[in-house]
């Protein structure tokens, strides 16, 4: 390498050997010594000096004194001599204390605020319900309903329905506050499985509006989507208005988390001294802190002899990346799954199998649980069942043969001989129609399920001329047509057979969802009703409210009441009555999509 440096100087220094004198490079004029000035003269007494001339290019410029005046060519202007004697006095000047009303306003600008008079992330033109959704209702009454209310609820639509109505931006009802309310609508989504459509909402009130309802509720959500940063600007706010141990340690995260372990360490300490948290809470609370920015510290996280599985556990691990085992979901409810599904942290093929369950509950769409499917499939860290459900899934909407798109349907399905379960008919709901009504008639029932369960409710109407009468498929089309054109009779209602499954329920919830729907001529209702044993004229409590509801147009009021009437553990312990109830009390104030679905849920799941 010597040598190549060498020889490369040689080259470099080529032109200059043999000259007595290095030829310069630089422009003509640089380089070249200033000659001295010669003398000037002394000007005639009386007369003023001759201004100096502009220096050429061998006479550099004269740098000018203060308060002469500078030559047009100059860029930046010399500031002034200032001396002691002519530096003016400085006053010395005491500021006022600010207004910390007057400091909010520049903080956030009245135009940035918002009102807690409407609450609710998703507008009408988002495909929220309307603004006045909740009406003149009593908004105590209607939070009562919320927290009593028993979820996750059996049906994947009422679901949907519901959740629509919580993150709609309505107007805050009487007798309650807006922060308040839009704590009872983020609580009941958690309590849905719904943990990003309730942060949503817990963020849609201004942080200096909220209450310690909404302070606990914002916890439980941020825990919820594994995204702990959210407790850091609600905790100054939180320590005044609502101190609880959990916003305790969030002093110490949200101080690891903002680069600052000086601070972080501290107050880790002063809480374990305090016993603020312990054992597998603080070893979690101390991962996360780790995890900042310098945090200089590493955690090991053993679960053993953890028997509890709880929102801050959850929330934690899955902002670290811990896994937690299956055996500690068995101790919380299904909507953790559904929290654990929505997750980004949760590697792809660990979240197969909770997103197969909140597709059913309505959580997941049917398009969500594909593309979950399809990154799963490119995936090395995916088992072999994912990989042949990925291939089976590609082969069932887009191979060229129809018999190979059903076979791929089928296997999908768990085989011929097996009843699907309703998240896989989710699964392959545009596959399903996708599929000709000419060469799948042995499959009619499982794919016009699977159509609805996606709300394809066009394309499975196309069916109608297909499928024989008085099948599931038959009855969930009768529910379902947007365009029905005219009534069943009481001879067409009772030449359905129940199709798979439980018939008697099945052949009542036919009933109900028609009656509901108006789809039974009406001098065949009561017939029907005493032939059946469905007691559709029923009066309790429950009934007159939801009556009173849907006179009055309020769907919100409407929505919760007939989520209220659907807390069962399965379609099998829902009384057809109440379903009859819930279908017309849709219909009257304009839910009628929601109202066919739900009917035709029935069918598909008693």
């Amino acid at each position: 390498m010597t040598a190549a440096v060498a020889v490369g100087a040689l080259v470099a220094l080529a032109p200059a050997i043999g000259q007595d004198r290095p030829e310069s490079i630089l422009p003509p004029g640089f380089g070249e010594p200033t000659p001295a000035p010669a003398p000037r003269p002394a000007p005639p007494a009386g007369t003023q000096p001759a201004r100096p001339a502009t220096p050429g290019p061998s006479q550099p410029p004269q740098s000018p004194t203060p308060g002469q005046p500078l030559p047009p060519s100059a860029m930046i202007q010399p500031l002034p001599a200032t001396t002691p004697e002519t530096a003016l006095p400085v006053p010395a000047v005491t500021p006022a204390p600010v207004d910390p009303a007057v400091l909010a306003r520049y903080e956030m600008p009245e135009f940035a605020r918002r009102s807690l008079a409407t609450v609710g992330p998703v507008a009408p033109s988002q495909g929220g319900l309307e603004a006045d959704a909740f009406g003149d209702a009593d908004g105590q009454y209607v939070e009562t309903l919320m927290r009593r209310l028993t979820a996750p609820l059996p049906s994947r639509w009422m679901s949907i329905l519901l959740r629509r109505a919580l993150v709609s931006r309505v107007d805050t009802p009487s007798r309650t506050n807006g922060a308040d309310f839009a704590a009872e609508r983020a609580w009941l989504l958690l309590r849905m499985g719904e943990s990003v459509a309730a942060r949503a909402v817990a963020q849609s009130v201004d942080t200096d509006n909220y209450t310690p309802k909404l302070y606990q509720v914002a916890m439980n959500a941020s825990l919820a989507t594994g995204d702990p940063a959210g407790f850091c600007p609600l905790v100054p706010g939180a320590m005044r208005y609502a101190p609880a141990r959990g916003w305790t340690m969030a002093q110490a995260i949200c101080a690891g988390l903002s680069a600052n372990p000086a601070q972080a360490t501290p107050l880790i300490a002063t809480a374990k001294r305090r016993n603020v948290a312990s054992g597998i809470d603080m070893l979690l609370a101390q991962k996360v802190v780790g995890a900042g920015a310098q945090g200089r510290q590493a955690v090991t996280i053993e679960w053993d002899g953890v028997d509890q599985l709880t929102a801050w556990r959850f929330g934690l691990a899955m902002a670290t990346g811990v896994a937690v085992p299956d055996e500690l979901y068995a101790s919380a409810g299904p909507q953790v799954r559904y929290w654990q599904a929505l997750s980004p942290s949760v590697p792809l093929g660990a979240r197969l199998a909770p997103a197969e369950s909140a597709a059913g509950q309505g959580v997941l769409s049917s398009a969500a649980l594909v593309d979950l499917y399809a990154a799963a499939s490119t995936d090395d860290d995916t088992q072999s069942s994912a990989t042949a459900t990925a291939n089976d899934l590609q082969t069932a909407y887009a191979d060229r043969s129809p018999d190979a798109r059903l076979n791929a349907l089928r296997q999908l399905w768990g085989g011929a001989a097996t009843r699907p379960s309703y998240a896989r008919l989710v699964l392959t709901a545009r596959a399903a129609a996708r599929m000709n009504p000419a060469l799948a008639k042995a499959e009619a029932d499982h794919l016009v399920a699977s159509m609805l369960s996606a709300g394809l409710d066009r394309t499975a109407a196309r069916w109608l001329g297909t499928v024989p009468a008085g099948g599931d498929a038959w009855a969930m089309i009768m529910l379902s047509d947007p365009d029905a054109y005219r009534r069943l009779s009481y001879s067409d209602l009772a030449s359905y057979s129940g199709g798979e499954g439980n018939s008697a329920l099945k052949q009542r919830m036919l009933f109900a969802g028609l009656a509901g729907l108006g789809r039974l001529a009406s001098g065949d209702i009561e017939r029907a009703a005493q032939s059946l044993g469905v007691r559709i004229g029923a009066d309790n409590a429950w009934t007159r409210a939801l009556d009173r509801a849907a006179r009055a147009r309020q769907p919100g009021t409407v929505v919760v009441l007939a989520a209220i009437g659907m807390q069962a553990s399965g379609w099998k312990d829902i009384p057809p009555e109440a379903l009859y109830r819930i279908v017309g009390a849709l219909r009257a104030v304009g839910l009628d999509g929601e109202a066919r679905m739900v009917a035709a849920e029935a069918i598909a799941r008693a």
